[in-house]
């Protein structure tokens, strides 16, 4: 479990902090990033109400952390029984990652070089792939989505599977929605019981 936990930790900071880090200082992030990995357990469904409406969502997931760094919010939620994780960034007006790029014919390269942006020293994703493109539902939208696989540098038998996907509410906010779990243990279900649920605020 601890492997997950620190394979979810390098995703999330990746996902979250790809796109900004080169004009933060060093102080500014050590601070952020603590309250990130370690949140008062009340504040975290308020937080949550800044990136959607999670109130529908099913009793199977629980949301466990929020961030917001820098204008960018972010939550991270579990299913439960499987262990699997799914994050949604709000990145408002400065979006790492696009629709248009999830849809693009080179979309593979186009998430490496965001995820290239931050490199957590403890846990860099390496080995990036795409496998498969499909639709899912959220925001109240049909959305696309890229399947993918990947490595996560330092950690034995750190291999991760899940999909990626980018929508806008209904203000024109940017929304990242990733979903993942290790070793073989992905499932679309799952992502598509979650992220259907999640309205606009």
């Amino acid at each position: 479990m601890s492997c997950l936990k620190n394979i979810t930790r390098a995703f999330f900071l990746t996902v979250v902090i790809a796109g900004f880090a080169a004009f933060s200082g060093n102080g500014l992030l050590k601070t952020q990033i603590n309250d990130l990995l370690h949140p008062k357990k009340e504040t975290v469904m308020e937080k949550a109400q800044k990136v959607g409406d999670f109130s529908k969502i099913n009793k199977e997931f629980e949301i466990e952390k929020t961030a917001a760094i820098l204008g960018y919010n972010a939550v991270l939620a579990e299913h439960k029984a499987s262990g699997q994780k799914m994050i949604v960034v709000d990145s408002g007006t400065k979006p790492i990652l696009k629709q248009s790029d999830i849809e693009a014919d080179d979309s593979e390269f186009r998430i490496k070089k965001a995820i290239s942006k931050f490199k957590y020293q403890s846990a860099a994703i390496e080995d990036f792939k795409i496998v498969e493109k499909g639709t899912m539902t959220s925001f109240g939208k049909t959305i696309p989505y890229v399947k993918f696989e990947a490595k996560i540098k330092k950690i034995p038998n750190g291999v991760i599977s899940g999909v990626i996907s980018v929508t806008q509410d209904d203000k024109g906010n940017e929304k990242i929605l990733v979903s993942a779990n290790q070793n073989g243990k992905y499932s679309q279900l799952i992502s598509n019981e979650f992220f259907k649920e999640i309205k606009s605020k």
